[in-house]
């Protein structure tokens, strides 16, 4: 199989590459919070180059107080699976309360930011719309905004890099915890960028602090940073698998195992019907670029079809910058569907507390593609569309860029 394929320009820029955090560069330059007292929105992946976590230096840091620390969903440990709610608890390293906000509300409250004169956030997104941290600092800032609270975002980079905009873009009507504001499924930018978006497009009128990276460039894929990769979520363990995540995750909207329960998540699809060997060749045939498969068998252990034997495929991902996740997975959805139509079905609500619209609707953010691919189109005849409003998304986005 051929190896994954790098511009010869990238591996130039990853040889001297060295990106500082926005969580780096506030602890140089702590203007934005001094004398303030603060909570955190963390997980493990918010850490310094050295692996120190933001919370620890926070603590250490003069001139502002930490008192309260906040976790998106998984847990401020990260620890716990998709769609488990966490509740309040206490950090056992700060003693410092720690409020959810992924259970009982996805919202800070009143209370839960009292006593607080701002809310710095630092987590590491995946570059995808379904990626539930853009929402998480969304409600954080809509909070920052009726509370009279500071909002610190301290920027990462995006994984997957800036440029590559992938995917349709959300139709409000399908808004939902995955998917709070029309982005595309792939959008290129970095949390400032989007939570600058936010403020401006829905008229928030917050005190916004976005802390800029030093270094990075919106050509950098993750490895070109000299960043650890701390895995943000339980099944995002590799920067392999957030390159597949912008289509991966769509199969969560389905009865087809994405690979949860493996050590290869959303790379692997399967189901115990499928036809391994039928499918990957139905793949291949689709002739896409920058991707091949691989007939694989899997069993969950956890999850769907936990402890059952599955048959599907492997996506091997040779070339990042041709990769096309979104119209991949769908296709590989669409190719599953026509093995056996009684035994593949659509997942049921609720799903990430939406409980009327189908979980794929929400995910795809519109009806449309489904009920495409139940006529029978390819989801390649809807591709067109998606690239005219991947354009204007990209022009839309050009004021909020930060680099």
């Amino acid at each position: 199989m051929p190896r994954l394929r790098r511009s010869p320009s990238v591996r130039a820029r990853r040889r001297d590459a060295r990106v500082r955090t926005g969580l780096e560069e506030l602890l140089d330059r702590p203007e934005p919070i001094r004398g303030l007292r603060l909570g955190l929105v963390a997980n493990p992946a918010s850490v310094t180059s050295d692996l120190v976590h933001a919370s620890r230096a926070l603590r250490a840091l003069r001139g502002a107080r930490l008192v309260a620390l906040f976790g998106p969903e998984h847990g401020i440990a990260a620890d716990a699976q998709d769609l488990v709610e966490v509740g309040h608890s206490r950090d056992a390293a700060t003693a410092l309360p720690v409020f959810s906000l992924y259970g009982e509300t996805r919202v800070p409250t009143p209370r839960m930011l009292e006593g607080l004169d701002a809310v710095v956030l630092d987590l590491q997104d995946v570059g995808a719309r379904y990626y539930t941290f853009a929402s998480t600092m969304l409600h954080v800032l809509e909070a920052g905004a009726r509370e009279r609270k500071r909002v610190v975002v301290l920027d990462r980079p995006n994984p997957l890099g800036g440029e590559v905009v992938d995917g349709n873009v959300l139709d409000p009507a399908y808004r939902s915890f995955v998917g709070l504001h029309p982005l595309p499924a792939r959008h290129g930018m970095t949390m400032g960028e989007l939570a600058r978006m936010f403020r401006e497009e829905l008229a928030l009128d917050v005190d916004l602090h976005v802390v800029r990276m030093r270094g990075w460039r919106r050509g950098m894929h993750f490895e070109d940073t000299g960043l650890p990769w701390v895995l943000p979520s339980p099944n995002l363990p590799t920067v392999d698998t957030a390159f597949v995540y912008p289509g991966g995750c769509l199969i969560e909207g389905t009865n087809l195992s994405e690979g949860r329960g493996t050590t290869r998540p959303f790379e692997l699809v399967g189901a115990p019907w499928l036809d391994a060997a039928a499918l990957a060749s139905a793949m291949e045939r689709e002739r896409l670029p920058g991707v091949a498969f691989r007939p694989a068998a899997f069993t969950p252990t956890f999850q769907k079809h936990a402890g059952l034997l599955c048959h599907g495929i492997q996506v091997h991902v040779l070339d990042r910058e041709r990769f096309p996740a979104f119209l991949v997975l769908l296709l590989l959805i669409s190719h599953a569907r026509a093995q056996d139509r009684l035994r593949f079905v659509w997942r049921e609500p609720p799903y990430e507390y939406e409980a009327v619209k189908l979980p794929f609707d929400i995910l795809c953010g519109t009806d449309r593609i489904r009920r495409a691919i139940e006529a029978g189109v390819s989801p390649r005849r809807l591709a067109p569309g998606w690239r005219a409003e991947c354009a204007a998304f990209r022009r839309r986005r050009t004021r909020f860029q930060l680099y």
